[in-house]
């Protein structure tokens, strides 16, 4: 009987995950963790009902492999997009300064009634977007090819 799926099964395929429930969103949120972005690279599309933005996203998957193979971590650009998005606000961004860099911390769900609710992408800073849906639709997909991360670190979070 095969074991549960681990970040090592996919360390060397681009992610192309699609979230409609909690479960599925909180791999996405995981995988999309530290992801930084201008805040030009946000798009809400209100005709389309659909929020993208395109982020520079940490592999988190691949972190555990370069380490053993002593070499540098990555990023790769990744498009995270919301569908069936009703409303759009944001909170903390000076949507006038398209060259600032936000750092995406979370994406989560907050249900509503009759399948509808708002996807809340909390972002370093006390930023945060909060998206108005009819529907938990929620894609992260890879778009490039990985690359060396610029700092040759991996993310790190002060504790207290």
């Amino acid at each position: 009987m095969p074991g549960d799926a681990s970040f090592d099964d996919g360390g060397e395929r681009p992610v192309f995950l699609t979230a409609m429930d909690d479960d599925g969103l909180a791999v996405i949120s995981a995988l999309a963790q530290d992801a930084v972005f201008p805040v030009s690279g946000m798009r809400w599309e209100p005709r389309r009902r659909r929020f993208a933005v395109l982020l520079n996203r940490f592999r988190w998957e691949d972190r555990v492999r370069a380490e053993a193979r002593g070499r540098p971590y990555e990023r790769v650009r990744s498009l995270l997009v919301i569908d069936d998005v009703l409303a759009a606000r944001s909170q903390g961004i000076d949507r006038s300064e398209a060259d600032t860099v936000l750092s995406l911390l979370s994406v989560t769900w907050e249900p509503g009634e009759d399948g509808a609710g708002r996807v809340l992408l909390t972002l370093a800073g006390d930023g945060a977007v909060a998206l108005e849906a009819e529907c938990l639709d929620v894609t992260l997909k890879d778009v490039t090819r990985p690359y060396a991360a610029p700092s040759g670190k991996a993310p790190g979070h002060d504790v207290g």
